[in-house]
This record gives structure tokens, C-alpha cells and sequence, in this order.
């Protein structure tokens, strides 16, 4: 090589080394959340022979995906950018509402729906609202609703129909308290869902 093109090579060589020094880094990945299972209660009768399984909800695409959401006007959808839930909102529920139904002992199987598990009774679910709601001043006003369809198989029948709510405004507008937020409304939600399920199928055969 001749020194010329030595010294184009070197003086390259260097310039792409000052481009790096200022290129943007990457942004740390987002804090991971999930809600949690509603606490195991005494059974308030007894076990039903009844194989529930629980269909994956319906849901909006803004609220389908990992993301927080957060809306700041009645018509408006966005995201909390350092945090995420860790899965896809509808694959989340549908995991703590199988624990929550599991835990209430009022059944004697409860599972996840799947082509390999013949149910008596599905639990269908539409998620209609999973988000933080700001208006005004201060912390943001969690709100959780869906409606639920407990269908009998294999006949497809409509047992029972229900829409469950839960609203809890956060002790803080900071990430863990908007997160524990959400907690309590899922909670809320699921103390009135429970033994509507186990009441509804008492007599389902």
C-alpha cells in the first residue's frame, strides 16, 4: 500500500471512530409489571365438577400489545415510555384470572382454553378498558372493565352475561403506584367475577 492510501485508510479509520463516539445509544429496555392473582378465599360452596377453561380475551387493538396505556383525553390512546407489562395484555389476564379462578377452590378443573382440553364451560371475556385515565391535576384514575360470557359446551350456549368494573385512582403518579393502581382495580374486579362464575354454574350439568 502506498503511504498516500495509507494515510486516506488511517484518516477514514478515525473519522468513523468519532462518528461512533457520537452516535445516540440505544434506550434502556422498559420496567417489566404484571397484576397479580386475586388472594385464595375459603370456597363459599362446594367444588363444582366442572372443567372451565378460560378463552383468551378480546381486546382492542390499542390495548392489545405490552404496553401501559394511558389516555388524556376521551379520544386519545398513549403509552408510558419506561415501562411495559410482561406480556401481551390479553395473554396477562388470561393467566391471573386461570390462578384467581384456581385459587377460589370452587372448581374442579380451571385452565387455560386449548384444542387439547375438552371443556364443559368456557369463560369468554371482552377487555374493554385496561388503562390510566388523566384529567386535570394529579395522579391518573386507573380503569379496568370487560365484559364476560360464560358458555356452555359443546351446545355453545350463553349460561350466564356479566360486565365487571374496577376503578381506583393512584396514591402517586409515579410508575409503581400507577402499576399497584391497576392491581387493585383488576382486584376489584375480580371479587364480584369469582362467585358470579361459581353461582351461575351451580346448577350447570
Amino acid at each position: 500500500m502506498s503511504p498516500r492510501a495509507f494515510l486516506a485508510l488511517a484518516v477514514a479509520l478515525v473519522g468513523l471512530a468519532a462518528c461512533g463516539g457520537i452516535l445516540p445509544k440505544p434506550p434502556p429496555p422498559p420496567e417489566l409489571y404484571r397484576v397479580t392473582p386475586l388472594a385464595s378465599a375459603a370456597p363459599a360452596q362446594p367444588t363444582l365438577s366442572l372443567q372451565l377453561v378460560v378463552a383468551v380475551p378480546g381486546a382492542p387493538s390499542g390495548l392489545d400489545t405490552e404496553r401501559i396505556a394511558l389516555s388524556r383525553t376521551p379520544t386519545s390512546l398513549d403509552y408510558f415510555a419506561d415501562a411495559a407489562w410482561a406480556d401481551r395484555v390479553p395473554l396477562m389476564l388470561q393467566a391471573v384470572l386461570v390462578e384467581s379462578l384456581e385459587a377460589s377452590g370452587q372448581f374442579r378443573v380451571v385452565a387455560r382454553q386449548s384444542p387439547d382440553l375438552r371443556a364443559d364451560v368456557v369463560l369468554a371475556i371482552d377487555l374493554r378498558h385496561f388503562e390510566a385515565t388523566y384529567r386535570g391535576a394529579g395522579p391518573p384514575e386507573v380503569r379496568v372493565e370487560f365484559d364476560c360470557r360464560l358458555v356452555h359446551m359443546p351446545d355453545r350456549n350463553a349460561v350466564a352475561v356479566k360486565s365487571f368494573a374496577g376503578t381506583v385512582r393512584a396514591s402517586a403518579n409515579e410508575t409503581d403506584a400507577i402499576v399497584a393502581g391497576f392491581d387493585e382495580a383488576f382486584h376489584a374486579a375480580m371479587r364480584e367475577l369469582v362467585p358470579w362464575v361459581a353461582a351461575s354454574l351451580a346448577n350447570v350439568r
